[in-house]
């Protein structure tokens, strides 16, 4: 099923922000499903993300087991042990940050580059009330997502390779870009119904 790109990217946003708020059943739930549907739908992208954010979320765990104050795991390690609540609160981020990872890359793995930007371009409709132009963002943003397409396929030529094109020129001529925008429909405010039903279940 095709849903309009703003719908799916607005969902997943809602996804993140409702997972702060869930109990801690409801929430092993989610991303337990979350994390099914991403390894049936976007099982490549997501372990891509995984591998991206390992460093990330080891040091994520990290700090939560050292900063957070309570009883220590090793006890003859003294200050120099891990605390069962930091590692109780890291891995409960992790689970957040896990399940935020699966959203995207269903998001990702559905929309192509055009169409997600289509997606941010009407979503920042609001942005035209304060001045700034939606046009210019999705531009800019055209071109960083192109640039990172570029950095990431010169990454697998080596490191000497990726420094060289820093100074190079790209030499690319200048293109419109044409965005492939869609309507709303019934199951566009069905996908949004259900995050924000998700999202006041957390807030109760």
């Amino acid at each position: 099923m095709k849903f309009h790109p703003a719908a799916q990217i607005l969902t997943w946003c809602i996804l993140v922000a409702a997972t702060q708020w869930l109990a801690l059943g409801a929430l092993l739930a989610c991303v337990a499903l979350v994390l099914l549907c991403a390894m049936l739908a976007a099982r490549r992208k997501l372990l891509q993300l995984v591998r991206r954010t390992r460093w990330i979320m080891l040091s994520l765990l990290l700090i939560y087991a050292y900063s957070t104050a309570g009883q220590a795991v090793f006890p003859t390690l003294g200050m120099l042990s891990p605390t069962r609540e930091g590692l109780s609160d890291g891995v409960l981020q992790l689970t957040r940050l896990l399940a935020a990872l699966a959203g995207l890359a269903i998001v990702l793995e559905r929309l192509h580059r055009q169409q997600l930007i289509a997606g941010l371009y009407v979503l920042f409709a609001p942005l035209h009330w304060i001045g700034l132009s939606r046009e210019r963002l999705a531009v800019r943003l055209a071109l960083t997502l192109h640039y990172a397409e570029v950095s990431m396929l010169r990454e697998q030529h080596g490191w000497q390779t990726a420094l060289r094109g820093l100074f190079e020129p790209h030499g690319e001529p200048a293109r419109q870009m044409e965005l492939p925008m869609q309507r709303w429909a019934v199951r566009d405010a069905a996908l949004l119904g259900a995050a924000l039903l998700l999202l006041w279940g957390g807030l109760r």
